[in-house]
Formats: structure tokens, sequence, C-alpha cells
């Protein structure tokens, strides 16, 4: 295990949200140190009173630890949350969902975490430099107008990248038009998407994590590639108004019979899809058989707020 110090932007950093939490905040280094930074390089667990960051590489530790750090702030800072409560039933599909699911909402916090380390002089040259060797190690080039299945990888790819360099784009723009033409067509209009509003609210972020998982799903279905039905398959947590809270759930929500199931019961699933958004909010356990008109007449005529507390289901207020 290798030691690495902290300068002093991050270590401020991590004071601050040391003294926000519970536990006692630590990092443990690896000793990897491959020579480009990626996504799974790093990782957060809670053990004995400790929130442990853990840097498996070492390649950029202040770019990396002030990522994890950034997470962190924003769950404190209440942002919502997603969560994976339904299986299609083949678990390698469901985790190819979650990673690429997972990216996508990355890449929407990513819109202020990346700015926090540009501001702070965290973005350096030689980080800008491993995130593209990073890039490069994660997709391989597109062949001609043959689209393959790294091609949900490549736009998850290519559009954190966007996020990534910002006004820095120019510096990889060539090496993008030339290895992946396709990509980055598609990938312009999500960026363009999720940066059009400020990203600065619990809200405005969600309004952008359901405009992106529609807008991936439509860019997909347009180069013939299969959907993933993030509206459906991701529970994202609700951002609501009081006078929302107030409000029946049949004005604000449809409880629809999924085809897929819930994944703790193994039965057809009951979501909660937004009547505005049509995004997955909440999962509710299957009804008794010989009571399902009465019991969703009852939910439907209870306020939001009543749903959320009497199902437990996490929310967040404007």
């Amino acid at each position: 295990m290798s030691e690495e110090r902290l300068n002093a932007e991050v270590t401020t950093l991590f004071d601050r949200i040391d003294a926000m939490i519970p536990e006692q905040l630590t990092v443990q280094y690896g000793d990897q140190k491959s020579g480009y930074v990626r996504y799974d390089q790093s990782y957060q667990t809670v053990e004995n009173g400790q929130l442990i960051i853990h840097v498996q590489d070492v390649t950029a530790p202040n770019y990396t630890v002030s990522h994890e750090l950034l997470h962190k702030l924003m769950e404190i800072k209440k942002y919502p949350q997603i969560q994976f409560q339904l299986t299609s039933g083949n678990r390698e599909f469901d985790e190819q969902l979650m990673i690429i699911t997972t990216a996508l909402y990355d890449t929407v916090l990513h819109l202020n975490i990346y700015n926090w380390q540009r501001q702070h002089g965290l973005l350096t040259e030689a980080v800008q430099a491993d995130y593209l060797a990073g890039i490069v190690k994660t997709i391989t080039p597109e062949q001609g107008d043959k689209l393959n299945s790294m091609m949900h990888l490549r736009l998850m790819t290519i559009l954190d990248a966007l996020v990534f360099y910002g006004d820095d784009i120019d510096q990889v723009a060539a090496q993008f038009k030339r290895d992946y033409p396709i990509t980055l067509t598609v990938v312009q209009k999500l960026y363009n998407l999720i940066t059009e509003k400020p990203v600065n609210s619990p809200f405005a972020v969600r309004r952008t994590v359901v405009s992106l998982f529609a807008e991936f799903d439509k860019q997909l279905k347009s180069l013939d590639l299969p959907t993933l039905g993030s509206s459906e398959f991701v529970t994202l947590e609700s951002v609501m108004s009081q006078r929302q809270l107030r409000l029946e759930v049949r004005q604000l929500f449809q409880i629809a019979h999924s085809e897929i199931q819930d994944a703790k019961t193994q039965k057809r699933a009951y979501i909660g899809l937004g009547v505005q958004d049509q995004q997955n909010a909440f999962v509710l356990p299957m009804p008794p058989k010989s009571k399902t008109e009465e019991y969703f007449k009852t939910l439907y005529g209870l306020s939001v707020k009543e749903l959320f507390e009497q199902m437990q289901i996490p929310y967040l207020i404007r």
C-alpha cells in the first residue's frame, strides 16, 4: 500500500467532508500506477465507523480523491440518488444496464464535480492526458459505419469526456473525430441537452438525468441499437415541493404493472411513473390478489406525502 500526500486544495475539501459526516473519513491507497485515470479506479465503503475512500490506482491521487469526495458532498447535500429495484431476470444484462445508467447519472453530477476540480486547479495538463489515456484503454475506434456492441460504452465514455474537457475540448476534438465520428455526432446532441440549463440544484439534477435517460434511448434507437429503458429500470429519487406533497397520488403518478420483476420478490413489479416525465420514482410491493382494485384505489387517493411515508419511499424537498 502506497502513501500519497494530498495538496492543500484537496486536504481542505477532505477536512470539510470529514466534519460533515458521522464516520471518520480516511483514504486507503493501492500500489497500481497505470498511467491513466478511469472511473473504476476508486470506490467508497463504510467499515467500523469509518468512511474509507479506496484509491486502487495512484496515477493522479489528488484528482481521484477529490473526485470521490465531491461525489460524497453531493450525497450530503441531498442530491437525488438512483436505485436498482428491478430485474430483467438476467443478471449479466442487469449489470450492464446498471453500469451504463450509473455512468449517465454520474455524468450529470460531473457537470458540477469537474467544474469544481477545474476551478481548483486539479484538471492539470497531466491529468487531462491521463484521462485521455483512460478513454483509449476503455474503448476501441469505430470501424467505418459498422456499429458493434461497444457503441453503448463509446457513447457514455465520450459524453463524459465532453463534460470533463469542457472549453478545452479542442485538445482532443481531432482525435475524437478521427476515432469516434459517429459517437461524437450523437454525443454532441446529448451534451447540448444536459448543458442547456444550469444544473445547480437537486431539482435541476433530477430534471437533467430524466432528460438524458430519455434522449439516450432516442439516440440509440436512431442507430438501430438496443435501448436501455432507463426511465423504467432505474428508480430516481423524487424532488418535491411542499405543494406537490399535498396533491393526491393520482395527480402526479401513474402506478404501472411492469413486465420486469421486483428484484426482491422476483414477481412482476408495480412502478410509480411520473405523469409528466414517465420516470420510475418508486417501486411498490405486490398487492393482495383479492384486493388489487381496492388497494390501488386507496393508494391513488392518498396524498403524495402520505404514500411516501407509509411506503417508506425516500424523497427530497425542493
